[in-house]
């Protein structure tokens, strides 16, 4: 299955990414109605904690799940009731914290092999979103998807991946590189279209020149 376009919904990176590592089949009736990676002012981020938030019922079905499932799970560090219908269960992934960290900051290509393996297969891969969130864990396998969508040249979407890949990695030799890379394929491009590569420097740079404002964790703001 082909990526058509880029996905631009929100999605929630506890519920697609980290719900799935607790082994829970797919399709069970009872589920969080919501997941979250903190909740003040018990957990933040940090703690490595997934916060499952369920609404208990007097139904046999709930009560059986939660005595079963939920209360047995080798995972399970703390049950806290909010109310009589919100009730939370947190999740210990200490043991994962590596991989913890790639996933709350959005660096899902270095999940270990294993742990992506185990996402995708407690989806069903016929959905719409599937080919999304196989896209997010394997993007080298989908860059001639993405330049499609993007309308760009598949090489350009490939240096770009591998200068994030070594900002990443705060490897300042493959930083150099990658942009070297950046360069020369955007120098092919310009020839390619009939413009040369420094014209559209500098007509990109007489649009920015007199903006002012202050860089703030590597971003320009601009002044109000």
């Amino acid at each position: 299955m082909a990526v058509k376009s880029v996905y631009s919904k929100y999605f929630q990176k506890s519920k697609v990414f980290i719900y799935p590592l607790l082994g829970i089949k797919r399709g069970v009736k009872v589920v969080p109605s919501e997941t979250y990676l903190a909740w003040d002012p018990y957990y933040i981020p940090e703690d490595m904690k997934l916060v499952c938030l369920y609404h208990p019922n007097e139904s046999d079905e709930y009560k059986d799940y939660e005595k079963k499932v939920l209360l047995k799970h080798t995972r399970l560090c703390d049950v806290k009731v909010i109310d009589k219908d919100n009730k939370l269960f947190i999740f210990d992934f200490a043991d994962l914290k590596d991989n913890w960290t790639h996933l709350i900051e959005g660096r899902f290509s270095k999940i270990d092999n294993n742990i992506k393996g185990d996402i995708c297969s407690f989806f069903d891969n016929t959905s719409a979103n599937f080919v999304y969130i196989r896209s997010y864990l394997y993007p080298h396998k989908y860059f001639q998807d993405y330049a499609e969508c993007l309308g760009v040249e598949v090489d350009f979407l490939e240096e770009v991946g591998e200068l994030s890949k070594a900002v990443l990695n705060e490897d300042r030799a493959e930083i150099e590189d990658a942009i070297g890379d950046c360069v020369v394929v955007l120098t092919s491009i310009s020839h390619m279209v009939g413009t040369d590569i420094e014209d559209c420097i500098m007509g990109a740079y007489n649009v920015i020149a007199k903006r002012k404002g202050k860089m703030i964790n590597g971003t320009f703001v601009k002044d109000e």
